[in-house]
């Protein structure tokens, strides 16, 4: 029986190895990666999450995957977070029986790039040493306009 969203464990299928370091790329990782390569008020972060946990579950605990495995509205949220950096592609020709040359596409994850995003938000808020607008600790009834 397949795990689905909000079930106990759910959070673990969507976990891969980093090959380079041996690290565990993690759902929250990712999905911070994602919503630090966009605007964050163009990018709520259950959308991130949710496009994080779809991609991982793709990976499974593998480096890399078969491109033909993913259907045409699956390969949209792929070519996005190709266009931001967090994913690439490589192409094997390998010899079939026959002696014809079969070409298989994969999507790789680039890990030096996730990590430079989830750093990124990291940095920003350690160099200005401000925990964010004066602006941001105010209710929502302070923005509510009254008229006279």
């Amino acid at each position: 029986m397949a795990l689905t969203r909000g079930q106990p464990g759910w959070e673990n299928m969507a976990r891969r190895e980093v090959s380079a370091d041996h690290s565990t790329l993690t759902l929250d990782e990712l999905a911070l990666a994602i919503k630090n390569s966009v605007d964050d008020e163009k990018l709520p972060e259950e959308a991130a999450r949710d496009m994080a946990y779809r991609v991982l579950n793709f990976f499974g605990h593998s480096d890399r995957m078969v491109d033909n495995i993913l259907e045409p509205i699956d390969r949209d949220p792929f070519y996005m977070l190709e266009d931001i950096g967090i994913l690439t592609t490589e192409m094997e020709e390998v010899t079939i029986y026959d002696g014809k040359e079969w070409r298989i596409h994969y999507w790789l994850f680039r890990n030096d790039r996730i990590r430079e995003l989830i750093e990124r938000k990291a940095a920003a808020s350690g160099e200005d040493g401000d925990s964010g607008s004066v602006y941001d600790s105010l209710t929502d009834d302070v923005w509510q306009y009254k008229k006279r």
